[in-house]
């Protein structure tokens, strides 16, 4: 009895718990575990697969981003050579309609002294025709007599190129 009692020697239990022991681990390493080992080998080449992925996604993305960034400054400069060829186009316009209106400006100018011109002849014609038909009444009167005007016409013309004379000189100060 005393050698049953000892607990650590083997009995028939013991013995068959041994084997069963080693048939679950044989089939567990079986059967068992080459799914599972196949399983964790798949997800593992999965994730590897997946950051290979995630790494070119990467790499495409600077490179996108470089590519962005440098199309970005060209149309940055094209925006500036546009502006800059709007402004130089804006001025070449105000000068060339600047020009035009100096040159409307004088031509009005020209123009309007040339009508100056024309009605102070105009005026100085009628005042001269007024001022021989004056001239003859006056005369007349101071003479108490008719005055024969085809007789003194070669005078009252010599009167008028002085009065019209005198009065460029006045018109030119």
């Amino acid at each position: 009895m005393i050698a049953e009692s000892i607990f650590l020697l083997p009995n028939g239990t013991f013995i068959v718990e041994l084997v069963v022991v080693a048939v679950i681990l044989y089939l567990v390493t079986k059967y068992i575990l080459p799914p599972l080992n196949k399983a964790i080998e798949s997800r593992q080449e999965k994730i590897r697969s997946s950051l290979e992925l995630a790494d070119q996604a990467r790499a495409e993305a600077a490179a996108a981003d470089d590519e962005r960034a440098k199309v970005l400054a060209q149309a940055r400069d094209q925006a500036r050579e546009i502006v800059a060829s709007a402004q130089a186009t804006a001025d070449q316009v105000k000068a060339e309609a600047g020009g035009r209106g100096q040159q409307e400006y004088e031509r009005i100018v020209t123009s309007a002294n040339a009508e100056v011109d024309t009605a102070r002849q105009r005026a100085i014609d009628e005042a001269s025709a007024r001022i021989g038909e004056l001239v003859f009444e006056l005369v007349a009167t101071i003479v108490g007599r008719e005055v024969d005007q085809s007789a003194h016409e070669e005078l009252i013309r010599e009167a008028v190129a002085a009065l019209n004379a005198e009065s460029e000189k006045g018109a030119s100060l």
